[in-house]
């Protein structure tokens, strides 16, 4: 693809962009690739913490006066006037900025969907970086751009964009793809002769020495690396967050409730997410799944990349590819193709010039529910306790996530929308948090999501 024959008007056309969360790594990041683009005008940013907006964009080199504060509608326009970047601390005041696109980034679901709705209505296209929110109304969005002839889009550089595209475009090369996925956030450095492991800043003494290599029983060995990890977290929330996503916009199912999260070598993916029969761990094919990157500290890291698993239909094609150091299964049957980053923000610009100059999304226009990330309760929960959810993973104390299949999700609460609503009722143990549980009067994202197609 030449992306410069694709997006040929932005040599003579300036995009209007507002950023909606500014200060979080996503968002600098955009703000740095912003600086690089001319045809990519940053006409406003809102976060609350309007100081801290200031101090990230002088800390990037902006001019002193490239924003000016704005609190009411004559302040949105006076900045404009002056060609100065608008900064809002009340969203409701984008309303008055001419745009072309919002990228929402806030992490704020209930905020979120209020801002994507308003600009939606509006005949403003929508990048949705929060995909907390897109996991539970990502296709009643979808349908609402589609109804006000507009992009709702996924951007690229966050892992569910990257792998939508990854898996059109093998479907679009007719590939039959048995599995996409994505490593998690945090890699496994092993040690081989330390026998150590190193996961973020933490070192444990543990020992690969019997299960270092595959071998032919994949399941016992991938048993075998989770029970020498066992010290360490080998699942993360975020990720059944980004699959949903994915598997919403792609019609792939989950693998697993659970996912699986073998700890897995690069090379390593087309032995492993392949059918039981086939030596693998799938029960079924045409899924979506996530694996933890094991890895020497000299080895490449997979980057918080995307892969997917495809049948090998000529075995003289693939040993070729083989023999250039494609990753093809010990059985010749499958092969993985992948891409190994992810660079957040610095790669989000495609998706605005597509949006923008292609009226298409980089992720799908076609969004429908086909799975539920869902809560499972830890511990019994009484009525009147709230459902609290915190840190950089948003992880609800007392609860492990799930991505069930839509069918089988019945009445239990989007896991986004379950997060920081009270309960009205006793919730047992082990049982998911069930929609007539939770208080929802005046959420803006529950009456968003009872108008998501199909449900």
């Amino acid at each position: 693809m030449n992306y410069q024959h694709l997006f040929t008007e932005l040599a003579t056309r300036t995009i209007r962009m507002a950023l909606v969360g500014p200060k979080g790594g996503f968002g600098r990041s955009l703000l740095v690739q912003c600086r690089a683009l001319p045809s990519l005008e940053i006409a406003a940013l809102c976060d609350l913490d309007i100081e801290g907006t200031l101090a990230t964009l002088a800390s990037l080199g902006f001019a002193a006066d490239a924003a000016m504060v704005c609190r009411h509608a004559d302040d949105v326009r006076a900045a404009r006037d002056a060609k100065r970047i608008a900064l809002v601390g009340d969203y409701q005041l984008l309303d008055e900025v001419e745009l072309d696109i919002v990228v929402e980034a806030t992490g704020q679901p209930e905020v979120s969907v209020r801002i994507a709705q308003a600009a939606l209505r509006r005949g403003v296209h929508v990048a949705m970086a929060t995909k907390e929110t897109d996991s539970v109304v990502g296709p009643y969005l979808n349908r609402l751009a589609l109804d006000h002839n507009v992009v709702y889009t996924t951007p690229d550089g966050d892992q569910p964009s990257n792998l939508i595209g990854l898996v059109t475009w093998a479907r679009v090369l007719g590939f039959d793809v048995v599995a996409a996925g994505k490593s998690s956030e945090y890699d496994f450095i092993y040690d081989t002769q330390a026998q150590t492991v190193d996961y973020l800043d933490q070192r444990h003494a543990a020992s690969l020495a019997s299960c270092w290599a595959l071998g032919d029983d994949v399941a016992a060995t991938l048993a075998a690396r989770r029970d020498a990890f066992s010290m360490l977290p080998q699942s993360a929330t975020p990720d059944y967050c980004e699959l949903n996503v994915v598997a919403n916009s792609t019609g792939l199912l989950p693998a697993a409730d659970a996912l699986n999260y073998p700890l897995a070598r690069i090379s390593e993916l087309a032995d492993i997410f392949v059918p039981k029969e086939d030596g693998g761990i799938l029960d079924r094919t045409g899924v979506v799944d996530v694996f933890n990157c094991l890895r020497r500290p000299d080895d490449v890291s997979f980057g918080g990349g995307v892969f997917v698993i495809v049948r090998c239909k000529d075995d003289e094609t693939w040993q070729l590819l083989k023999q250039k150091g494609h990753i093809v299964s010990k059985s010749g049957k499958y092969a993985c193709i992948y891409l190994p980053y992810h660079l957040m923000g610095l790669e989000t610009p495609t998706s605005l010039f597509s949006a923008v100059l292609t009226r298409q999304p980089t992720g799908s226009s076609t969004q429908l529910p086909h799975a539920r990330m869902v809560a499972r309760v830890t511990r019994d929960f009484k009525a009147g306790e709230t459902l609290s959810m915190g840190g950089h993973h948003h992880v609800i104390d007392g609860t492990v996530a799930l991505l069930i299949d839509q069918v089988n999700a019945g009445n239990a609460a989007p896991f986004y929308l379950a997060a920081n609503k009270k309960l009205k009722a006793d919730v047992a143990q082990g049982s998911l948090v069930p929609l007539d549980a939770l208080e929802l009067d005046g959420s803006a994202l529950y009456d968003a999501w009872q108008r998501n197609p199909a449900l």
